[in-house]
């Protein structure tokens, strides 16, 4: 295994900035991929502000924070990954693009580097498939937002080795996380507890058992959830939720997995939450 110090991440959405502060603010040199400038510089500046609100509760200098943000670098071509050591995918939950992606860095990367995957759901068997690295093709689903949340979902498809999980492990660990294993079935082990979750409130909803603030209220005092599980379903985005469940659902094959017809409705007409100002909460 080489030694990783350049760090590459694919996508500057929510996740992939996350995913590359805490890898700059570890010390690694970080190359930041997306396919439009103003995804990059909205990246950039959200990491800025993310950084900040560090310094202002004291956690972190200004020196590191500066530090930090000198280790970023951006680009809009995979070719400016071909000399990183550890590439991260955080591109969005759809099976098709993450494969296409995985083919094209199999290409672009030198065959000792690890490529993992930020997905939340997705097969990393099948991900290794579209690579002739199936062994160093492993799941590292971050939580949002991660620079706060201390897990990472350490997922191993069937022909990951030992040997790139270790370095998985060491890499959460030089990042201030907690990593745990999970098998490669669908949703692994967060999304296929927390997501039937998400969609039984949301049917509780759409049957009148109790409107969105009754149903997290319950859950935030009764089950001393820190967030009840619509906020959180409008936080992480109802689209997301949505195609989690259909992996669920077309995975196991099993009707406790059909997702909500309301939360159907809510993505077809674009109420994804935060993200879009409206979900079960205005914003």
């Amino acid at each position: 295994m080489i030694e990783i110090k350049t760090v590459g991440v694919v996508g500057a959405g929510t996740m992939g900035n996350g995913i590359a502060q805490v890898f700059a603010q570890a010390g690694f040199d970080v190359c930041l991929v997306d396919t439009a400038e103003p995804v990059l510089a909205r990246a950039k500046d959200a990491i800025a502000r993310s950084l900040g609100k560090f310094v202002k509760k004291g956690t972190l200098t200004g020196v590191d924070r500066d530090a930090a943000l000198g280790r970023i670098a951006t680009a809009t071509s995979l070719d400016r990954l071909s000399n990183t050591h550890f590439v991260v995918e955080a591109i969005l939950e759809d099976a098709d693009a993450k494969r296409t992606l995985f083919t094209s860095l199999d290409a672009i990367v030198t065959p000792d580097v690890i490529l993992a995957s930020n997905t939340s759901s997705i097969s990393i068997t099948t991900l290794g498939s579209s690579t002739r690295r199936a062994d160093r093709v492993l799941g590292m689903h971050f939580m949002n937002p991660v620079p706060l949340m201390p897990l990472v979902e350490l997922i191993h498809g069937q022909a990951t080795s030992a040997s790139t999980m270790q370095v998985a492990h060491a890499l959460c660990s030089s990042l201030g996380k907690t990593a745990v294993e999970a098998g490669d079935y669908p949703g692994f082990i967060a999304n296929r507890i927390l997501m039937p979750m998400i969609n039984e409130a949301i049917y509780a909803v759409m049957e009148g058992v109790g409107k969105p603030e009754a149903i997290d209220t319950v859950m935030r005092l009764g089950m001393n959830h820190p967030m009840g599980p619509l906020q959180l379903a409008d936080f992480i985005g109802l689209d997301v939720c949505l195609a989690i469940m259909n992996v669920l659902h077309e995975g196991f094959g099993d009707s406790k997995y059909r997702p909500c017809p309301l939360l159907r409705r809510m993505v077809a007409a674009g109420d994804l939450g935060r993200k879009t100002g409206q979900g079960f909460y205005s914003y």
